[in-house]
């Protein structure tokens, strides 16, 4: 019972409960993006092959924002429901949700990694892979998808950890398996020289252990919400509910990858693997600057989820505040640092003097206007956390699919842009996404909660 008055959102600093939550989750996302980042640091950094190699990883990018797309529809998906459930005082219908979402993940991790095993070589080359690259990018994803259930089942059910208000276990989960990879990268790598097969070794067994963390603390005496074997039992009523919020993630993510597979073709196409190289590089840097902003979204989410089941509209609205205006700030700071250091971050992957002149202005265009990002996140983790999943998903797609892909197709053949229309795709709809999401979440859903709070 204590547990359950230590983690009642409902009461005490707004603010304070909201960074209490978020700074450990921003922990963990940065701790998160140092599985797949410190990869690629080795591996860039290998003898005479770093280049290439890291181009070959970076191939693979789409396939692993694909598992990690099912990881958000099966598993991240229902951890709003599971808040809002606890926040209405149904401990069970939580834990069925949970469950439910646990079998779904199984399900799911399953069909990945035996399609992902079948198709990959016509993927691989459809992705952007060329007769240099395929054999480091077939070596990675290979090993990667024999161990993609364990992924899945860490990074889905440690969401669970956190909709519970344990945000710093969830840390932990991270920081565990991170520490892992750091420490057997190098010995893998280098040591036993296994290259970049040794990388995605690392990577697995680090995964492995993590999920292992996760379970055993959902299955503990210290979780509020306990993850039972009854509770696993699938039904509809539930799965449905799941899927229809985890789409968000789902598209999210998925339009990701279609946006890489887009580039990476593109980039072949105008600029050969010096260029899928680059994308390679800002890909890695970009994952680093949105973990403290997607924590903070995220953070947020369990409180603001909690108090709209529980009927609290004024900390639903102050939460959301706190939550924009630091993804403001904090988005607007990273900005500023990319923008005038890019040499210096691309040096941290590849030091080969042709990478970084071509890489520098292409960044620069990248990234020029990704301080309207935190809009994006803001408008996007709002939907979510409130359950509101048709908007979520549209506004998904609309950046991505329907904004970003079409740019980066069209954009290389006007007025001989060429590399340089391929990365300009991104701050258009950074311009045009972004800004529609927050504004039209503004509009609506925050008006909607001014007038239930005044009914209430």
């Amino acid at each position: 019972m204590a547990a359950v008055v230590r983690n009642d959102f409902s009461k005490g600093s707004i603010t304070g409960t909201i960074f209490r939550l978020a700074l450990p989750m921003i922990g963990a996302q940065l701790i998160n993006v140092l599985y797949n980042i410190v990869d690629r640091i080795f591996i860039g950094r290998m003898e005479d092959v770093g280049r290439d190699a890291l181009t070959g990883v970076g191939v693979t990018f789409p396939i692993l924002m694909i598992v990690s797309a099912f990881t958000a529809l099966c598993g991240q998906g229902g951890a709003p429901l599971c808040s809002i459930a606890r926040g209405e005082g149904d401990t069970d219908r939580a834990e069925r949700i949970m469950g439910n979402s646990f079998s779904m993940l199984l399900v799911a991790g399953v069909l990945v990694t035996v399609l992902g095993l079948i198709f990959k070589k016509p993927i691989l080359y459809a992705f952007g892979a060329s007769d240099a690259t395929y054999g480091y990018a077939n070596s990675y994803i290979t090993i990667y998808l024999l161990g993609s259930l364990f992924v899945m089942i860490g990074l889905g059910m440690n969401a669970y950890i956190n909709s519970q208000g344990f945000t710093t276990v969830g840390m932990c989960s991270v920081l565990i398996g991170a520490v892992l990879n750091i420490a057997l990268d190098p010995l893998f790598i280098f040591v036993f020289d296994w290259g970049v097969a040794g990388a995605a070794w690392a990577t697995v067994l680090a995964q492995a252990v993590s999920a292992v963390w996760v379970l055993l603390f959902l299955t503990g005496k210290r979780t509020i919400l306990k993850l039972r074997v009854r509770s696993m039992v699938l039904r509809w009523q539930i799965v449905r509910r799941i899927l229809a919020l985890g789409l968000t993630g789902f598209v999210m993510k998925l339009t990701n990858s279609a946006v890489q597979i887009s580039c990476n073709a593109m980039l072949q196409t105008h600029g050969g693997d010096l260029y899928v190289g680059v994308m390679t590089v800002i890909n890695s840097i970009r994952d680093m600057l949105m973990m403290p902003v997607s924590g903070l979204s995220s953070g947020s989410e369990p409180f603001i989820s909690y108090n709209y089941g529980a009927k609290h509209y004024d900390r639903v609205k102050k939460g959301l505040l706190v939550m924009m205006v630091s993804c403001m700030i904090y988005s607007t700071l990273a900005w500023i640092f990319v923008e005038s250091l890019p040499a210096m971050l691309i040096r941290i992957f590849n030091d080969e003097a042709a990478l970084v002149e071509v890489g520098v202005p292409s960044m620069r265009i990248y990234f020029a206007a990704y301080l309207l990002m935190s809009l994006q996140m803001a408008g996007q983790s709002g939907f979510v956390a409130l359950n509101k999943a048709k908007q979520a998903v549209f506004f998904s797609l609309l950046r991505k699919a329907i904004i970003v892909v079409p740019l980066v197709l069209v954009l290389p053949q006007i007025g001989g842009l060429g590399t340089d229309g391929v990365f300009l795709a991104e701050p258009i709809s950074d311009v045009l996404g972004a800004t529609t999401c927050f504004v039209t979440f503004m509009l609506t859903v925050w008006r909607k909660l001014g007038k239930e709070e005044k009914t209430v």
